[in-house]
């Protein structure tokens, strides 16, 4: 104990719950020491908890030092486990009636007697008991239905829960299969070759029993390492049945036999396992749950494991949180968790010490089926030659042991880019960076633990803290590409202990003019450019704050920007771990595969890009299924996809958004010369017909890879004749990659079909003139309002080579090699026929309400695929017109009020209220190259779609500002409101800008931006674009400057003063004409202003960011430094 302060009167009960609740809180805590000098009292609350047992001399005073200790037994002991008796009955139906009365009204009242009483060989019931009361009750019986665990659940590890026999099948046969799937695993490693478990022999289990009688005694065999090769990849693989599945954890794919994917191992041997049937225990002994097991596992002498099942959407509690949770198989159909806990994880004799060479043979064992056990081995063999590495970095292994067996390894260095971390992280959401020195920040490399102890895995860590003299671990996980299909070199073994570790999230960083800056910019440490990585951490706080488990099977279709902000939010609360976040995606998680140019293809709303899903890794945490959604079993919870898989869920979300669908071709007599007038409406069908080979829909990144790789096998890059047909910015972007990549532009064909509103998709006339100067100056012909006819197709090759369109005037026809189509976007038709016939309200777009629920209160959906109801009066507001981002993160906020505790409940909005749509303030964004090499950025407020033309005729318009000129690419508008906000901004520019910062321009007031308005009006600023890379500048840009507004606006609206009125109320009483003026209004606040003590509380606050910040910001000066 360090510190302990409570008020005198209250100080004995203070001291007495506090101890109990430390010792509550760490089960394995057995005492608590208190050094004081030995002159000193401890005080009268103190010493009735503490007890002196000697004292030490002091190596640095003259003083001798007094030890007392706390022990666990008078404060929070261990609990007496026994047989239970009938007479146990009445204490313990009060706890069973204050968590449920189902059991009383299925079975009657006397349940509990009559499930005593019928006691025999194979099934116990057993309580625990304090001062003679009985508070907890275990039923536990040895029958088990091992058939149904072996079809639904992945048991191999535990050699299928039985007993090792002759004739197990543990392996496919040879010979089989030779195609590859690819699967994620929990490991950025891969295996050689798959292995099998290793048998355990009799007499394996019999040491160990000895063990658990007499706590030490022979050695502990290596039981266990085989079960590592699945554990300490943490055994989250989805469906082996996906072509590309992905599990929780990981950062690397795995490329495994499809034989064995697919193959379940055929156990012979008696069951090894029985089952706990029902658990129930006090409340205030909850944290001693884990004391029964000792005695129930001596009850089944010939059992090594306990498993208990519990439904997805019960909370984890104590006991379980000691068991290892099972991976079920993707075809599981059981609504439960299997959990298991083998007899040799009651061991309590584990050591954490620093390895050495003895070591060596029990490493080797230990790691020999794990991925990367040949690098674990170098490290740890490095660490015994010089403890440092070849960099000179120190390094430092540790090993845990039990009964001379080595049971876990742990390998750590000193963290060298600690500066890069904290300026690139959040680092300081979990530690106060100035308390830690540089030394004590280190770097998980390895951790592996024998699944059996897996629960010591805190401990573990705790140990490492404490005997590295570390008080930080930080834990990378690096991304993996297209290219790299085996071992990145920058990644480590993933760690078994990722679930105990906290991800960080990545910090927004400022583009800095580094050249204008020169000697003022931040330091390389700060400035570089490393490879992105997610990065996790612990420190000795975290360690001791358990997080809360969620199972509860959260299944989002749609990999949209809704859909990954969603995930994201989620796995980001740092005190929640989701065990069971699904993905069900057409190509997988997007940013996987980096295609350079091809990605173009398409134009950005700047939600993600491929570094921001590289510092997420959500792959390392959400299991992902390829596939598409073609059902939903709303009564069975169950979504079908394309390959006649199914997956379950609790919680269903649906962002798949809206997709470019295949254009339906009017085919009408061309001979008959019609117009547009007369086939419009048949353009609006759904076409049903075959897809030409050569028309492509590029919908994402996948859809690029497919239609630029289709176009270098066919040639089409040097000869053919393309077609880009649509409305949308993508049809400009995708003409630009064209030119980019090397077709003519007298081989691009852009066909405009007839607008269906004002609103243009740039929305910008000087923007659209440069554009059509640019396509015109490539070559490119433009054709206007021109609708789809009629397509010509090869009758053996199946390709399209002419295409017809009609016009208002004549029609006309165009040769085609391949047809790129960007027409219309809207709701896939097999996933509009999936809400259809689960029976969800479809309006046009799936009906939802202001919280995201559909008509299934277990369904909720986001994003363009919705609208709202009818009710709302509404029908020009949907999520289209917000920020993607901002909708998935309000979409998880909403949901988790359902899973985090600490959260308020949420109370039901008043009737009126309830009627209102929320009104979200992010921006919306849009950008690309567009024809010409012009870099173009759009953001503006949430909207209904208005011509630029309407808005500026609107009274309250505001102004807008103009630099630079649109064909020489130097073009910046921004449009500022009449309160002086800036609402919209434009670029066009020939060279790359910093689009990170210029949308943190969004929501400024002018005056924050150097008032910026009487600049311009003076003629002072000739180009944004250079203007806002001034230094000035630079702290708008930073990412805690959001957090400096909020705190200078809270002592504004604070009462500093108490004669006086704040500046907030002095505001309100101008405004209310309480005050008589003879002055403007805004030059007597500004008077008060600086003549109160409110201008040096700004001037501080300020002041104090920059020197906070300094690492980021050194091109600031303060008093002090000059």
């Amino acid at each position: 104990m360090h510190l302990f302060v409570a008020v005198d009167e209250y100080s004995p009960g203070c001291c007495k719950e506090i101890i109990r609740t430390v010792f509550k809180t760490v089960p394995e805590l057995h005492f608590i020491f208190l050094v004081v000098p030995s002159f000193m009292s401890i005080g009268s609350a103190l010493i009735t908890v503490f007890k002196q047992v000697g004292s030490i001399p002091s190596m640095t005073y003259n003083e001798d030092f007094k030890v007392y200790v706390c022990h666990r037994e008078k404060h929070y002991p261990q609990l007496h486990i026994r047989r239970a008796r009938v007479e146990d009955h009445d204490d313990l139906m009060p706890i069973f009636l204050r968590y449920d009365s189902i059991l009383k009204e299925t079975y009657g009242e006397f349940f509990l007697a009559e499930l005593i009483e019928a006691q025999d060989e194979e099934n116990h019931a057993v309580v625990c008991e304090v001062e003679g009361v009985a508070v907890g009750f275990m039923s536990v019986c040895s029958s088990v239905n091992m058939k149904l665990l072996h079809e639904c659940f992945d048991l191999g590890p535990f050699h299928g829960l039985c007993v090792p026999h002759p004739d197990d099948i543990l392996e496919p046969p040879k010979g089989q299969g030779s195609e590859s799937k690819i699967h994620k695993t929990d490991s950025q490693d891969f295996p050689e070759s798959p292995e099998s478990p290793e048998l355990l022999s009799l007499e394996v289990v019999e040491q160990i029993q000895d063990k658990i009688m007499g706590e030490y005694g022979e050695s502990l065999s290596a039981f266990g390492s085989s079960e590592m090769q699945d554990i300490e990849k943490h055994i989250r693989e989805v469906s082996s049945l996906m072509p590309y599945s992905i599990s929780s954890e990981s950062s690397t794919l795995q490329f495994l036999p499809d034989d064995l994917s697919q193959f379940r191992p055929i156990y012979k041997g008696a069951s090894a396992v029985f089952c706990i049937q029902l658990f129930c225990i006090d409340e205030k002994y909850e944290a001693r749950s884990l004391d029964f097991m000792t005695f129930v596992f001596s009850l089944f002498p010939d059992k090594d494991f306990c498993m208990i099942s519990l439904p997805h959407l019960t909370p984890e509690f104590i006991l379980v949180q000691n068991f290892v949770k099972v991976v079920p198989f993707s075809n599981c159909s059981l609504n439960h968790d299997l959990y298991v806990f083998h007899r040799a994880g009651l061991l309590k004799s584990i050591v954490i010490r620093f390895a050495t060479v003895l070591d060596t043979p029990g490493v080797e064992t230990l790691v020999k089926t794990l991925m990367l056990n040949k690098k674990i081995l170098e490290d740890f063999t490095q660490y015994n030659a010089a403890s440092k590495d070849l960099d000179g970095i120190p390094i430092q292994t540790f090993v845990a042991e039990v009964a001379e067996q080595i049971v876990g390894i742990a390998v750590i260095k000193n963290e060298m880019d600690i500066e890069y971390i904290r300026s690139h992280y959040n680092i300081e959401d979990f530690i106060y960076f100035s308390h830690h020195q540089r030394e004590e920040h280190g770097r998980l490399f390895h951790f592996a633990v024998n699944p059996i102890f897996r629960h010591y895995t805190k401990f573990f860590l705790k140990e490492i803290l404490r005997l590295g003299y570390k008080s930080c671990l930080y834990y990378p996980i690096y991304p993996q590409t297209r290219e790299s299909k085996f071992q990145n070199p920058y990644a480590h073994s993933l760690t078994s202990a990722l679930h105990y570790l906290v991800p960080v999230r990545p910090r927004r960083q400022i583009v800095y003019p580094l050249e204008k800056l020169g000697i003022n910019a931040p330091s390389k440490s700060v400035s570089k450019d490393l490879l992105g990585y997610a990065l996790n951490h612990t420190n000795r706080k975290l360690t001791l704050e358990p997080k809360i488990t969620v199972n509860a099977r959260i299944v989002v279709v749609g990999a949209s920007s809704v859909g990954i902000s969603f995930l994201e939010t989620l796995v980001f609360c740092s005190h929640l771990k989701f065990n069971n976040l699904t993905l069900i995606s057409t190509h997988g998680l997007p940013g996987r595969k980096p295609y350079g140019d091809e990605r173009r293809f398409l134009a950005s709303d700047h939600c993600f890009n491929d570094k921001d899903y590289a510092l997420m890794s959500l792959c390392s945490w959400v299991n992902v299924v390829v596939g598409r959604m073609t059902a939903i079993d709303r009564a069975a919870k169950q979504v079908v996809l394309s390959q006649d898989e199914i997956v379950f869920y609790d919680h269903l979300i649906l962002c798949t958004g809206q997709q470019y669908q295949v254009p339906c071709p009017t085919e009408v007599d061309l001979n008959e010369y019609p117009t547009n007038r007369e086939v419009i409406e048949l353009s609006m069908r759904r076409y049903t017909g075959e897809v030409p080979c050569n028309l492509f829909l590029v919908n994402d990144e996948e859809d690029c890879l497919n239609a630029i790789t289709w176009m270098k096998n066919n040639s089409i890059i040097t000869e053919g004749t393309v077609i880009v047909y649509g409305n949308t910015i993508d049809v400009y972007t995708t003409v630009e990659t064209l030119l980019h990549i090397g077709v003519r532009g007298s081989c691009i064909h852009l066909v405009h079909p007839p607008l269906k509103s004002l609103v243009t998709c740039l929305n910008n006339r000087t923007v659209e003139k440069v554009v059509d100067e640019a396509l015109w100056e490539a070559g490119i012909v433009t054709h206007k309002d021109a609708l789809l006819a009629q397509w010509k197709t090869d009758p053996v090759s199946d390709f399209i080579h002419t295409v017809y369109f009609t016009t208002y005037s004549k029609p006309f026809s165009l040769p085609c090699s391949i047809f790129l189509s960007f027409y219309e976007k809207n709701v896939d038709y097999d996933t509009f026929k999936a809400f259809n016939d689960a029976c969800l309200v479809y309006d046009g777009r799936l009906v939802i309400d202001t919280s995201f629920h559909t008509n299934d209160i277990a369904i909720r959906a986001a994003g363009s695929l919705t609208k709202f109801s009818n009710r709302y009066y509404a029908s020009d507001w949907s999520h289209s017109n917000f920020s993607s981002k901002e909708i998935g993160f309000q979409l998880a906020a909403a949901m988790l009020n359902l899973f985090d505790p600490t959260l308020e409940p949420v109370t039901e909005p008043p009737a009126d209220l309830d009627r209102l749509i929320p009104m979200y303030k992010g921006a919306k964004i849009q950008g690309g190259i567009l024809p010409g090499s012009y870099y173009y950025l759009h953001i503006a407020k949430p909207a209904i779609p208005t011509a630029v033309e309407v808005q500026m005729a609107q009274p309250d318009f505001g102004s807008e500002l103009i630099t630079g000129d649109a064909k020489e690419g130097t073009y910046f508008r921004i449009h500022i409101n009449k309160y002086k906000i800036i609402e919209t901004i434009t670029c066009l520019s020939k060279t790359p800008f910093p689009v990170s910062n210029y949308i943190r321009l969004f929501g400024q007031h002018e005056q924050t931006l150097n008032n910026m308005c009487d600049r311009y009006d003076d003629k002072l600023i000739s180009d944004f674009y250079s203007y806002f890379t001034e230094a000035w500048c630079l702290a708008i840009f930073h990412d805690r400057f959001i957090d400096l507004r909020k705190e200078l606006r809270q002592i504004l609206v604070s009462k500093k003063e108490e004669d006086l009125p704040s500046m907030e109320q002095l505001a309100y009483k101008i405004e209310d004409e309480e005050i008589s003026l003879v002055e403007k209004p805004r030059t007597y606040l500004k008077r008060v202003f600086e003549e109160s003590i409110y201008k040096s509380l700004v001037e501080k606050s300020i002041l104090d960011y920059l020197h906070y910040n300094y690492y980021h910001l050194p091109m600031y000066a303060w008093p002090g430094i000059i």
